[in-house]
């Protein structure tokens, strides 16, 4: 099992920033490639990045690329998520989640369905 526990929510005003955290403790953190999600009210969960169990390779939603960053520290077993020049359609709940599963092609991760394991979210609220 593992538990995965996101922090770094809240207000902030239209192009300015936020870090998300994600904490997780459980199994080996490193053997699991880690994923950023978000939902806004009304409307489906969205990839937003994912990063691999290595972290050398990441991909993005095309509405945060040049703007997210997503990292991982293996050695605190925390993955990042760095959100510059925030908009208001930003706006949601994030949530983080994990994989065990390996894959080459990161677009596999880009379904929520592909992940075994979830935090409780955290809320970005963006004002314009």
């Amino acid at each position: 099992q593992v538990q995965l526990v996101e922090s770094g929510g809240g207000l902030v005003q239209a192009g300015g920033s936020l870090r998300l955290s994600c904490a997780a403790s459980g199994r080996t953190f490193r053997n699991l490639a880690m994923g950023w999600f978000r939902q806004a009210p009304g409307k489906e969960r969205e990839f937003v990045a994912v990063i691999s169990w290595g972290g050398g390779n990441e991909d993005y939603t095309d509405s945060v690329k040049g703007r997210f960053t997503i990292s991982r520290d293996n050695a605190k077993n925390t993955v990042y998520l760095q959100m510059n020049s925030l908009k208001p359609e930003d706006t949601a709940v994030y949530y983080c989640g994990a994989s065990r599963q390996v894959y080459p092609d990161l677009s596999y991760y880009g379904n929520y369905g592909n992940y075994d394991y979830w935090g409780q979210g955290t809320q970005v609220t963006v004002s314009s």
